[in-house]
């Protein structure tokens, strides 16, 4: 019997498809079009999207971290049931976290750690022109990640990934609504301005305010979404 090893292109192709995969339930979850209580059937999703249950299977475990789904006994997944007043509570909680962060990592982050930031944020100009959600979805995980490794304390910002890992979908989401992509960019243009003058406690109130626009853009967005 002979085994045929997986490449590390097969393997990196698998975890595209199960983004696009995970990025697609996100939407029509949060867009409404997959309701509450909705059964999640892998083979089903591979059949639609072309794929093994693999990438499936991956997308649908990125979903229960978010809790966009759960697992039940004997009925599989399921959409989970997410009110409006529980993402705004977690929005309100990791605002605050995300401000402790870039307050930190104000003081904190070396020459070279600016300067990266700096050379990422002055590229994400050019996803914005292009109106490419998925690029600056990832873009602004990076970038928020960054800012949380600059702040040298490991707890911070491995609590600050466990938390915002809730919130992923919602961020991705809320980028849609009318010019947010435009505005979460300006948002980080004035937070990266007083990080660079060296005004933490600036820098974490523009942070908060950023997070808390976040949360009013999804609301918005998911109430046009509705049907009438």
């Amino acid at each position: 019997m002979t085994y045929e090893l997986e490449s590390d292109d097969d393997a990196g192709d698998r975890g595209l498809l199960s983004d696009r995969i995970r990025n697609a339930l996100t939407d029509e979850i949060t867009e409404g079009l997959l309701k509450a209580g909705a059964a999640l059937d892998e083979q089903h999703l591979a059949d639609r999207f072309g794929a093994s249950r693999t990438p499936v299977r991956e997308a649908l475990r990125q979903l229960a971290v978010s809790g966009l789904v759960e697992v039940r006994a004997r009925r599989g997944v399921i959409v989970a049931r997410m009110t409006p007043e529980r993402i705004m509570e977690m929005f309100e909680t990791v605002a605050e976290i995300e401000a402790i962060c870039v307050r930190l990592a104000t003081y904190r982050m070396t020459p070279i750690e600016r300067s990266h930031l700096i050379e990422m944020h002055d590229s994400s100009e050019a996803i914005v022109e292009l109106g490419d959600y998925d690029a600056y979805d990832a873009f602004n995980l990076e970038f928020h990640d960054r800012i949380y490794r600059a702040t040298h304390n490991g707890f911070l910002a491995e609590q600050a990934i466990a938390v915002r890992s809730r919130l992923n979908a919602f961020r991705r989401t809320q980028l849609r609504q009318g010019e947010r992509m435009r505005r979460s960019r300006d948002e980080h243009d004035a937070i990266m301005q007083a990080m660079a003058e060296g005004d933490g406690e600036m820098a974490s109130r523009r942070m908060r305010a950023h997070m808390l626009n976040a949360a009013t853009a999804l609301r918005r967005f998911i109430e046009a979404s509705k049907p009438t």
